[in-house]
């Protein structure tokens, strides 16, 4: 503990607040919450922890705290702060993932399709869905059952669903808008729990089918009902009351929480989310920050009820959330608290040992990395490399990782501006120097370690600039054999080779760092390519400037779709009548020329 903790946890209020502990760059690592900050704050630093806690505790070098008037003043204050800061022993409690919908689309064609964004777009959502499979399982009878159109862009010709009865081929033929009207209001009805009309509706057809002795037409109608009824038997049925309400439970084992959130739809419940995570305060208030991320990044999954544990403080989550919170103590409602409840009590002791092992392995790694290197632990790694085909379309790539995970908002990319030809060291020198001098610029976070994708060119040339920098930030570089697979670490002056076993941990981290960075250097520079040769194939065209190809490029995606497209299809997505039929005419042109 330093002189600047020692002198500020003595002047810790007794009031509640929140705290927010900084490492030696200054930067946020954990936001907490407390009811008497002076208690809470002071724990950290006294008495013996375990390891995951032992180690938030020696990354500290200082913190602030925030005063506020009542406990769920702390507990909102805490929520945004988090979110705002994005700490790295918060983000496991942060649910950040986005849930798949069903929607229909509003056009004068509509269409079924599987979304993960709400947007205001006057669409129709149906949702959300615990995973993409169980929405896929829906949309697919769906489509069997209601023909809707199913091309992004209508085509100059029928399909194939039009021939097996799923599409009307709305770009051939003239379909009246009540036609689709009906559709959506059916569609709607079946996916809020009316399937028994829909059955009804393929029980008639059938029997109709049967009766004119069109046998394989009343086959397909039979299947589809049994379908239906498959779907049914997936679903446990809770009570009638066709109410939506997510369902809460959690148990806590050392240190680490497991909350399982059920989801109740139309009276049904649909499925369940686990969620694994360390907590480093309370359970019950690790609980509660859960919650108010879980609606804060979701508001849009916000259910007519939410059903809670008795232990759990009830004016807290309703301050969380603007829905009906419940705990119930008797009855279906509590039955279903207590399934979730034991469900994580049984994903947590699954689950538990192999989580900790996984975390100890990687920390053990990043730990025995530093040791090896004789540097301090390199939490935060960042790594470089370069992608071009004989000096064309040159980028670089930046992958970071964060104790032995992938950080990928805050991976980068660079297009090589002033290195003309395939110079590889050139193009490391640009790309560190414009990494690190911005850094400075803006006082962003540094590395405790560089690692370059080559051997001592890479490493000195990154050294270079560093030095005229003023940084003094470990580099190293990762060498390949003649099959390019990773071979050996070079580091230290002079360079040489660290002594690692292939068989570590820090030898398979290595080499996934690796393999990240080349990866997403190679996607970019596909990427970069495809659009130059996109663009240039349609250079010289009167009309059609930067904003309009990227409007084709977006839309079609390839030169090819754009062969095939109509004058039609360009103009619908606002290029001009001449522009599109000059685009037509140099493509087929230059197809005629290969």
């Amino acid at each position: 503990m330093n002189a600047t903790i020692k002198a500020k946890l003595e002047l810790l209020p007794n009031n509640p607040g929140c705290y927010l502990h900084k490492d030696k760059n200054g930067t946020i690592i954990y936001v907490g919450k407390a009811k008497n900050l002076r208690n809470r704050v002071r724990s950290y630093f006294r008495g013996s922890h375990d390891t995951k806690t032992e180690l938030l505790v020696s990354e500290i070098v200082d913190f602030e705290f925030i005063v506020t008037e009542s406990n769920i003043e702390a507990l909102l204050l805490e929520i945004n702060l988090i979110q705002e800061n994005m700490p790295k022993y918060n983000i496991m409690l942060k649910d950040d993932k986005s849930y798949p919908f069903i929607k229909i689309t509003r056009e004068k064609y509509p269409r079924l399709m599987i979304t993960r964004q709400v947007k205001k777009d006057n669409a129709y959502y149906f949702g959300p869905y615990p995973d993409v499979g169980a929405a896929n399982e829906i949309k697919q009878l769906l489509d069997r059952i209601f023909p809707l159109r199913k091309c992004n862009v209508l085509p100059n010709k029928v399909c194939l669903y039009y021939h097996i009865h799923q599409c009307l081929a709305p770009c051939v033929f003239d379909i009246k808008p009540e036609v689709y009207t009906k559709m959506i209001g059916e569609i709607s009805r079946f996916l809020n729990g009316g399937e028994d009309k829909i059955i009804d509706e393929l029980d008639r057809k059938m029997h109709d089918a049967a009766a004119i002795f069109e046998f394989e037409k009343a086959a397909e109608y039979r299947d589809l009902i049994k379908h239906i009824g498959t779907l049914r038997t997936k679903q446990r049925v809770m009570n009638h009351d066709l109410q939506d309400r997510d369902v809460f439970g959690y148990a806590v084992e050392k240190g680490w929480m497991c909350v399982q959130v059920f989801f109740v739809r139309q009276g049904k419940l649909i499925q369940r989310d686990v969620n694994l995570f360390p907590y480093y305060n309370d359970p019950e208030e690790d609980f509660l920050t859960y919650i108010g991320q879980f609606y804060k990044e979701n508001e849009h999954l916000t259910p007519k009820e939410v059903l809670i544990p008795s232990d759990i403080d009830l004016a807290s989550v309703k301050a969380l959330t603007n829905t009906k919170v419940l705990q119930p103590s008797r009855g279906e409602k509590k039955q279903l608290v207590n399934l979730a409840t034991k469900n994580a009590r049984m994903s947590l002791q699954q689950k538990f040992d192999l989580v900790e092992k996984s975390v100890e392995k990687t920390q053990g790694a990043i730990a025995n990395l530093g040791k090896l290197m004789n540097i301090p632990t390199p939490h935060r790694i960042e790594s470089f490399d370069n992608s071009n085909i004989m000096g064309t379309s040159p980028v670089s790539a930046m992958v970071v990782f964060i104790d032995g995970k992938p950080s990928k908002k805050d991976y980068r990319k660079f297009k090589i501006k002033t290195v003309v030809g395939p110079d590889d060291y050139a193009s490391m020198r640009e790309v560190i120097l414009r990494r690190y001098s911005r850094a400075i610029k803006e006082a962003g976070v540094l590395p405790d370690l560089i690692i370059m994708d080559g051997g001592s060119g890479q490493i000195n040339a990154a050294k270079l600039v560093l030095d005229d920098l003023g940084l003094d930030i470990p580099i190293a570089g990762l060498a390949k054999n003649d099959k390019h697979q990773t071979q050996e670490l070079l580091f230290g002056e002079p360079l040489a080779i660290v002594p690692l076993s292939r068989k570590s941990q820090e030898f398979f981290l290595l080499q996934r760092i690796q393999d990240e960075v080349h990866r997403f250097a190679i996607t970019f520079h596909r990427q970069v390519r495809s659009k130059n040769t996109f663009s240039s194939k349609l250079d010289g065209i009167e009309g059609l400037g930067p904003k309009r190809k990227q409007k084709l490029m977006r839309t079609f995606k390839s030169l090819t779709k754009i062969q095939e497209a109509s004058v039609l299809d360009i103009q619908e997505i606002g290029i001009p009548l001449a522009v599109a039929e000059r685009i037509k005419d140099l493509l087929a042109k230059n197809e005629a020329n290969i």
